[in-house]
Formats: C-alpha cells, structure tokens, sequence
C-alpha cells in the first residue's frame, strides 16, 4: 500500500459501516483511499425495522427492504467481502483478523482508519427448550426468513410472543395480522416498559381489545416441546401457555464482545464509548457506531444504549464525513421513538417519571385526552397525552402518546421542543398547522402544553 493510499477497515455492513462507507467515498476517491468492509451474514444496508412488517404481511419481499446490495456497494470502489467474520483486532498492530465463513480461511488485513459497526445481539436466555424448532427471534433478515418459513409450515395458529417492548408489540400485531391466537408473556406489570406504567395499561387494554392476550408480570421459566422436540408451550412459574411458534422479543445488547477483548473502552451498558466525533475514547483513528455504542442522553446527561436505525444512520453519516476529511458529530439524542400495534400508535420521548427521580428532577406531570382531528370531523378518535415539565422552570422534560391515527408523529413536536430546551409556556404559543382533518383547533401537544404550566404554577404556589 503506497504512503499517500490510506486503507479504511469497516467491520458490519448494515446501516451505519455502509452510510459511513458511502459517505467517505463521496469526499474520497479509491485512488485516496481504499474501502473494505466484512460482513459475516447475507445482506447488507437492510431495515431491520421493517421485519415484522414483513413477517405480518404489509411488506410484500425481503428485498424491499434491502437498500442497496452489496454489488451495489461494490460498484462505488468499495471492497465489500460478504460472509466474512472479524475474528479479532489488533489495535497496536493496526489490523483485523478476518475468516471467510464459506471457504473457512484466515486472514489478516492492515487498517489506517477503522470503523466498527458490529450491532446488537439479542437476548436469548439460557432456558430450556430455548433451541428447540418454532422457537424464533428476529434481528435479521435471515431470522426473518426462518420464521416466516416455519409459519408457512406450521399447521397449529397459536404464537407466544416473549417480551413487551417495541419488537414484542410489533411482532403481537404480525401474528394477528396473520390470523394466529396471539399471547404476549411479559415480567413488566404493563407492556412498553419505554413508557409510564399508566400510559403502558393503555397499550394492554388496547392490545387485550384486539384480541391478544397479556400475561404480565411472568417469567419464563422453561420452553416445552413434545415427542418430536418441537415447541408445544410457553410455560411460567404459575401456568403454562401452548404456543406452535415462539417469538422472543425481550430486546438486545451492545455485539461489543470484539472491542472488550481488544481493550477498547466500554460503558455501563456494554456499548462502546464514543466522542461527539464518533471516534472511540482515547483512539485517534478508531470510530465506532449504530446499536454497538452508548449515546449521550442530552435529558438526563448520561450515557445510553438505545438500538435504532435512525441513530444508526446518522452515526454512519458522521463517521464518514470525518474519515473523508470533513467534519461533523452526533451531540446526543432525548429519546424518541415510535410504533404501533395494529392500529393503536405508540410514542415518547425525554424523560419518564423514573428517569426525572432518578435525575434528581422536580418535576410535575400532566395527562389529557383530546382527539386527532376536529371531534366533528368523521374519523376523530381519542389520544392520550403525558407530558412532564421541570418545576420552578417550565422546561419541558417529556411526552408519552398513545392513540390512533395521527398520534404517534405528534411526538415530533415534543422532540423539537425538547432539543431546543424550550419550557412549556413557550410550547404553547407554537404555531402548528391545523384544519379538522388532522387537528381540533388546539392540538394535543398545546393541551397538554397548557395544563403544563397551570401544574408549573399550582407547584410554585405550594410550600417547598
């Protein structure tokens, strides 16, 4: 390699390694710098998101939710080896040990500037019957394909779903949609442990309208399979619950175990540690990225691990910039996120109640209902609105939604707010669009904003 030819190493070639591939070669041309990237599975730049959409039926092929495929990427001069594991870093050496799953070789390769993008792995508890065929999570494409495939020749319509967060709520609503009896076994006392536990008893009471069954507050204790090994149950320490398909959904952490074993630096939560650059603590040429790292929470001022495309995408925009010469950074994220369950949509962002004690915050929280369009108009339907305000300041701390159509992205203007540090006052003189098909006169977001302050006021009024 000459000494003006700088070689950039990318281990995972899902969104952040290939949006940061992408963008260094926009400011780089192959004759600056060299690309290769590993990836150890089939696909690359896919929407893992989108699986359960997939498995349910809204989205028709896998391939649409691939972005670009790794001939794609292969011919933008990036040197893409697909089915290929990094067994091993070698910071001092400035190099990678890499295995070709398919032909089983060995092989090391050299880095300048290297970027780890190794994702998330999800939790699999060490249960019996865990392994057993019909049981199935869904991080992957691949993973995906599996369970569809076992759907496809599976007589039995029972599903337990293990786990009530977004992948479990999410995964509930495919088995619905693909006609099975669905459970949902969750050790939280409410689904959504991502919201209140009285906004997360609106997610039950919907889900249990749609048919679901909730189990909450159970742990799963074992999975039974019967003569031929297959699943047959779910059970918990009380009951058991038969099921022709287990889907687990109880989340995912950090896929750090390369960079620990490199002596890298690693956070409370198991994710790499990064600066506002993307760049791993104390490395000047090493960058890491999407669900593998902690993020800034720019709300409580500590460091998280939140798995999500968006943040994954940005963090490869960031890194390539900075590897191809320019410069830009990621300074934090207040939490938001969204998602549904068949037609109830689900959203939040800041702080939850726990987070703001646990912060050391004063705070006073509000809860209304309004509808999501003028209540004249055909189609209004409720929503339900928390939101959390500092006391003494009004600053804005959080919003949780929960309602039908037009609910979930209301939590946009929250995000907004939040970010921009603006109290609650200031949030209700926002001038949001509006016309009765897709708000009362005075939105969701405002109401809450304006019982808010009255709360803000009431407090100030009390004895400290």
């Amino acid at each position: 390699m000459s000494s003006t030819k700088e070689r950039l190493v990318i281990i995972g070639a899902d969104a952040t390694g290939m949006s940061a591939a992408s963008q260094a070669r926009r400011l780089r041309s192959p004759e600056e710098l060299e690309i290769v990237a590993f990836e150890r599975g089939d696909f690359t730049s896919y929407s893992a998101c989108g699986i359960p959409y997939w498995v349910g039926g809204a989205v028709d092929e896998r391939d649409d939710l691939v972005a670009r495929t790794p001939e794609e990427h292969r011919e933008r001069a990036i040197d893409l080896r697909m089915r290929t594991e990094v067994l091993r870093i070698d910071v001092r050496g400035r190099r990678v040990l890499a295995r070709d799953l398919e032909a089983g070789k060995e092989y090391w390769t050299t880095y300048d500037k290297l970027v780890i993008a190794t994702g998330a792995r999800p939790l699999r508890p060490s249960l019996p019957g865990i392994d057993a065929p019909g049981v199935h999570g869904v991080q992957t494409l691949g993973d995906g394909q599996a369970l569809i495939e076992t759907l496809e020749r599976t007589e039995g319509r029972r599903a337990v779903v293990v786990g009530a967060g977004y992948i479990g709520v999410e995964m509930a609503e495919a088995m619905i949609q693909r006609g099975y009896d669905v459970t949902v076994v969750n050790r939280g006392k409410e689904p959504m442990s991502t919201l209140d536990a009285d906004m997360g008893r609106l997610v039950h009471e919907a889900m249990t309208g749609l048919g679901i069954e909730m189990v909450n507050d159970a742990e799963v204790t074992k999975i039974l399979t019967d003569d031929d090994g297959r699943v047959r149950a779910v059970a918990t320490e009380n009951a058991e619950y038969p099921a022709d398909v287990v889907i687990l959904g109880l989340g995912v952490r950090p896929e750090t175990e390369l960079a620990r074993e490199a002596g890298l630096p690693l956070g409370d939560h198991g994710g790499l540690l990064t600066d506002l650059a993307m760049r791993v603590r104390g490395y000047e040429d090493i960058w890491a990225g999407g669900d593998c790292v902690e993020v800034f929470d720019l709300m409580s001022g500590r460091e998280r691990h939140i798995a999500l495309g968006t943040h994954a995408n940005k963090h490869g925009q960031v890194i390539g910039s900075n590897v191809g010469g320019g410069y830009a950074t990621f300074p934090g994220v207040v939490g938001t996120a969204v998602s549904k369950v068949c037609d109830l949509e689900i959203a939040r962002t800041g702080l939850r109640e726990k987070d703001a004690r646990a912060a050391g915050l004063r705070y006073v929280a509000v809860t209304i209902e309004s509808t999501n369009r003028a209540g004249y108009y055909p189609g209004a339907a409720l929503m339900t609105v928390k939101m959390l305000a500092e006391r003494r300041t009004g600053k804005l701390l959080g919003v949780q939604i929960v309602g039908r159509e037009g609910a979930g992205k209301r939590v946009d203007v929250a995000a907004v707010a939040l970010t921009a540090g603006m109290t609650v006052e200031q949030m209700t003189a926002l001038d949001l669009g509006y016309a009765p098909p897709f708000s009362p006169v005075w939105d969701p977001i405002l109401v809450a904003a304006r019982k808010a302050v009255a709360a803000v006021r009431a407090a100030d009024e009390q004895p400290s």
